[in-house]
């Protein structure tokens, strides 16, 4: 059964940086496009950021460009999220979301509909 877990979310002062861990299991993912959503207070479900199955290639969301970083460790089958430079309208519940398919990196992968599993999420607050 694949499970993907968040960890590391927390509350933070604005300009304050975080990571978020995204630990996969039930299966290896290193073949595998990897995202990460959110969700704010009374609004709808956001893609953040997505990664190719082999890390070269990333897209980020316009509000994230320049402060957020995805990784992975293909080895660890976990993905990272580094947030830099956090501003309150950060503030939002963190999902992990990875592809079924394998070797896949298009025009899906910046939407939910191009992922199949998804974790329970984690929270980040940034707030004075």
């Amino acid at each position: 059964q694949v499970q993907l877990v968040e960890s590391g979310g927390g509350l933070v002062q604005p300009g304050g940086s975080l990571r978020l861990s995204c630990a996969a299991s039930g299966q290896s993912f290193s073949a595998n496009t990897m995202g990460w959503f959110r969700q704010a207070p009374g609004k709808e479900r956001e893609f953040v950021t997505a990664l190719s199955w082999n890390g070269l290639t990333a897209y980020y969301s316009d509000s994230v460009k320049g402060r957020f970083t995805i990784s992975r460790d293909a080895a660890k089958n976990t993905v990272y999220l580094q947030m830099d430079s956090l501003k309150p309208e950060d503030t939002a519940i963190y999902y992990c979301a990875a592809d079924r398919r394998k070797y896949y990196f298009g025009r899906t992968s910046s939407t939910a509909d191009g992922f199949d599993y998804w974790g329970k999420g984690t929270l980040v607050t940034v707030s004075p």
